[in-house]
C-alpha cells in the first residue's frame, strides 16, 4: 500500500528512540533535527528521501534496511 515504507520507517525509529529511552526531543536534538519535525517521521508523515534515510540511518548506528522492515 501506498505508503507503508515510510510508517514502517518511522514505527521502528520510534522503537529504536524509546530502546535507547530518550524522548522524541532528545532524539530530535540528538539527530540535528526539530522535534516536529521527528515527530511527522515517526507518525509516518514525512516522504523521506532515500538519501535521507541513509544519512538518519548511518546518525543512529544502524542499517538502513533494519529501519525499513
Amino acid at each position: 500500500m501506498e505508503g507503508d515504507l515510510q510508517t514502517a520507517f518511522g514505527r521502528n525509529l520510534a522503537a529504536l528512540r524509546k530502546q535507547r529511552g530518550l524522548s522524541q526531543e532528545a532524539f530530535a536534538d540528538l539527530l540535528g533535527m526539530h522535534r516536529t519535525y521527528m515527530g511527522g517521521i515517526e507518525r509516518g508523515e514525512r516522504n523521506l528521501t532515500l538519501r535521507s534515510v541513509e544519512r538518519l540511518a548511518a546518525r543512529v548506528g544502524v542499517p538502513a534496511l533494519e529501519l525499513l522492515r
